[in-house]
């Protein structure tokens, strides 16, 4: 069956993703993998990561978004928490972010972004948000930034030890 094509005039509805949204995630986050880092995921692995996240929330915490007339979510962000010391609160990381190629421009990620932001605001621990983003990628950086956030001023260093990743 083929989805109608996206109401330009719809708005998104975002909720927390629940244990049913696992092969849409599974899949948004294979796409996104290959869209930014050209890097193939191993399904296996990425599914049972998601339900991990899925079964617990304190480590890994997503929303979806949802349009009328989709049977199933167009967009998808979550966050991981980092305590600062420096600033005695939790920051929450976005991470896995993604809206399916048909919905782009469309308000996705802004409903999103909003929403986490409203449930981050509400929790008096939370002190702000944050998220990397591939330097090369202009056009999240302009979404970014329409939305308020500015770059934090650091670089991103890493050291995985996950096999078959480079």
């Amino acid at each position: 069956m083929t989805e109608p094509a996206p109401d330009p005039t719809a708005s998104p509805r975002v909720r927390p993703a629940a244990m049913d949204d696992l092969p849409v995630i599974v899949e948004y986050n294979r796409l996104l993998a290959i869209e930014t880092e050209s890097k193939v995921l191993d399904r296996d692995v990425l599914k049972a990561g998601v339900a991990c996240a899925l079964a617990d929330p304190d480590r890994l915490r997503y929303w979806v978004a949802e349009l009328d007339g989709h049977s199933r979510p167009v967009g998808q962000a979550a966050i991981t928490r980092e305590w600062s010391d420096w600033r005695r609160g939790w920051i929450w990381w976005f991470q896995s972010v993604y809206v399916a190629a048909p919905f782009r421009g469309r308000g996705v990620f802004r409903a999103l972004y909003h929403h986490v932001r409203s449930e981050a605001r509400s929790d008096p621990d939370v002190i702000g948000l944050r998220l990397y983003v591939e330097n090369a990628n202009e056009p999240a950086h302009r979404t970014y930034q329409a939305l308020g956030m500015k770059p934090g001023g650091y670089s991103v260093y890493e050291d995985l030890w996950i096999p078959g990743l480079a």
